[in-house]
């Protein structure tokens, strides 16, 4: 499998489970998919099997692993390698109580060496890519001393990738989700460390809403990384393959891309799964298509009863039957 990192959709919690990544495959082949952040105490003594379980297709499939142990990190990255996971990345972003208090995510912008440590256990212990999530600085660093210094460490111990969410993150003041709305991005630094290391490879997040946005970026970095928006308005997806990849997308539009997660979804209750657990990452599929809005909130309110099964889907689903143009842009 050739592993391209030109578009990708980011880990986010809560959200990127492997419903959501199983429903973004049916609108893009090319996007490189990404778990949810996974620490590594979980990996090693949780539940396998429900943490990193996944359908074949939905590859390709990164995990990303929360840690700061360069041992943990190492056989967590092991055992996801005997996943079938493509490539292992380690959370140096996320600004959160809980990863503050573990001393991993953002807190490892301000220990450049501890991240080269962890880059280079995991890289001695798998065959995979290793790569980095990070972001600008944090707190009151400066940036380009701070994403310098992280660069430095991680390309020394062999770092496949760079992925830069351009703010800085505070650590002290915000909250997380404020922390990915109110630092200011800053694009240019990231272009700025692209043009000082032009054989790493360097992914661009945050704050990019539209691929023609991200078109925009590929002029200066190797690769894009969309979180809300593609989770939010899958729709865009489907515009991927085609505008990045010169490729057609895997559906002739929304509509067919729902219908192929019904099956999908039986499988899932079958099993003793809940319909919303799987189509509460689908609400917002149709944009600018009559019915649209009936369609989520059927989807939204009828997927939630008790004994809710796939007649949910195909109700909403006729809502916009007939809705001309449903790769609404």
């Amino acid at each position: 499998m050739t592993l391209s990192r030109r578009f990708t959709v980011a880990p986010m919690l809560d959200w990127t489970d492997k419903h959501c990544r199983f429903f973004h495959r049916q609108l893009t082949r090319h996007a490189l998919l990404y778990t949810e952040m996974v620490t590594t105490g979980a990996v090693i003594h949780g539940d396998r099997s429900r943490l990193l379980g996944f359908s074949p297709e939905e590859q390709p499939v990164a995990i990303q692993l929360g840690g700061a142990e360069p041992k943990d990190l190492a056989e967590a990255a092991r055992i996801a390698e005997g996943f079938g996971y493509v490539e292992v990345n380690l959370n140096v972003g996320c600004p959160s109580d809980r990863v503050q208090n573990g001393r991993f995510g953002a807190c490892l912008m301000r220990e450049p060496q501890l991240v080269g440590d962890c880059v280079a256990a995991m890289k001695a212990a798998v065959g995979l890519p290793v790569t980095v999530k990070c972001r600008i600085g944090v707190d009151e660093q400066d940036p380009e001393q701070a994403l310098d210094a992280l660069a430095e460490a991680a390309v020394a111990a062999g770092v496949d990738a760079l992925i830069v969410h351009a703010r800085k993150a505070w650590l002290e003041g915000l909250s997380p989700r404020q922390n990915r709305d109110v630092p200011p991005l800053d694009y240019e630094r990231v272009y700025r460390l692209k043009r000082a290391r032009p054989t790493l490879d360097i992914i661009l997040n945050g704050g990019i809403a539209t691929l023609e946005e991200a078109r925009a970026h590929l002029d200066h970095v190797d690769g894009v990384m969309l979180g809300r928006a593609a989770y939010q308005e899958p729709w865009r997806l489907l515009a991927v393959d085609p505008e990045l990849f010169g490729e057609p997308a895997p559906v002739a539009g929304m509509a067919e891309a729902v219908e192929r997660m019904i099956p999908y979804c039986r499988r899932h209750l079958d099993i003793g799964g809940r319909l919303s657990a799987v189509t509460r990452h689908m609400v917002g599929a149709f944009h600018a298509v009559p019915g649209a809005r009936r369609f989520r909130r059927l989807l939204a309110e009828g997927a939630t009863r008790p004994g809710a099964d796939v007649e949910v889907i195909q109700a909403a689903l006729a809502e916009v039957r007939g809705g001309q143009g449903d790769i609404a842009a």
